[in-house]
């Protein structure tokens, strides 16, 4: 597929701004080291060699009776009598990080939250569980829930604005009317009054937010199809006869996609912020999921323990400069002006 030359010189002015490409691959790099977290952060060995049998405990779960054990439960592999046992048979290998982010370390020296160890690097939250680990899960959960959010929102406010735009008229002013009574509703007391009736989830939280967050590109989206649709190969198309879904989604959207996959870092960004705002509010996530927030929150809970708030905090506005970055220079990349230099 040959990349046409407009497209060539976004991408080259993409990539001559060095803040925003070195942003996106420092993002990239953890976001893609997050995602195989399980095999850095884990409770589980990655391989255990046992009588000459290969297995993989973090994939596979094994009964302690399978290494000699008493108990028909999933092995404790954390348990010294399991790892004596395995280790008269074979070897383990374990991860860099040996918790999971809802591992509680039980051989604290100190009462949790304890300060950073050689065992625990960044020190354990109140409960004694690691909290490099539980950044590293974070992390992950933060970035997919403003994926996910951000793609589906994105979908539905561009549908909604290229109705708007094109067909115009009462249903332009009906939808601006709905759009406008719509985003006035309290969304944060809604989300409280409703995370007192129904236990909060991943999936119930996107989809509530999801009720409100497809309105930030409806009128960019809008805007554009106002514009574009009174133009000449617009109107061509319409006396030649080519079908309203035809003109709108093959002629007039991708005008609009350029300016709107300049806003879609920034929707990222808040996304993930209001995710954040609801776990240290306590409205977000389940009680133990590993979560940014809630790490906040124990950070102001625990002023004593201030690796609980920093490392928080050096996180999330590590993330969210990373996605600045690399809005700022999609914006540039995209800007009419300079790509016709």
């Amino acid at each position: 597929m040959s990349i046409s030359p407009l497209t060539r010189r976004r991408l080259l002015s993409f990539r001559t701004n060095r803040r925003g490409w070195i942003s996106l691959w420092v993002f990239l790099v953890f976001f893609v080291a997050t995602l195989f977290a399980e095999l850095i952060a884990n409770d589980k060995p990655l391989i255990i060699v046992f009588e000459g049998e290969w297995m993989a405990p973090f994939i596979t779960e094994y009964p302690e009776t399978r290494f000699g054990g008493l108990f028909e439960t999933e092995a404790d592999y954390r348990d010294p009598v399991v790892r004596q046992l395995i280790e008269e048979g074979g070897w383990m290998a374990w991860p860099l990080i040996p918790y999971s982010f809802d591992t509680i370390n039980y051989n604290l020296q100190v009462p949790a939250p304890s300060p950073p160890t050689m065992e625990n690097w960044l020190g354990t939250d109140d409960q004694g569980r690691d909290v490099l680990a539980r950044l590293i899960y974070g992390f992950r959960i933060s970035v997919l829930f403003g994926l996910i959010l951000t793609l589906l929102s994105s979908l539905i406010g561009i549908m909604a604005g290229a109705v708007q735009g094109y067909l115009g008229g009462w249903t332009d002013l009906l939808f601006q009317r709905f759009i406008e009574i719509w985003s006035g509703l309290p969304t944060l007391y809604l989300l409280i009054i409703m995370a007192s009736v129904v236990e909060p989830n991943f999936w119930w939280l996107l989809g509530l937010m999801l009720l409100f967050s497809w309105m930030g590109l409806v009128g960019v989206v809008r805007a554009e199809f106002l514009r574009a649709r009174n133009f000449d190969y617009a109107r061509a198309a319409q006396a030649l006869g080519v079908g309203t879904p035809t003109i709108m989604f093959r002629h007039l959207l991708p005008n609009a996609m350029v300016a709107t996959l300049t806003f879609l870092p920034f929707i990222l960004n808040g996304s993930i912020t209001t995710l954040t705002s609801l776990d240290f509010l306590g409205f977000g996530l389940p009680p133990g999921s590993a979560s940014l927030g809630e790490l906040l929150a124990q950070g102001k809970a625990n002023i004593h323990a201030p690796w609980l708030g920093m490392s928080a905090f050096i996180v999330l506005a590590l993330m969210l400069s990373l996605l600045i970055f690399i809005g700022e220079a999609a914006r540039d990349a995209f800007d009419p002006r300079k790509s016709q230099q």
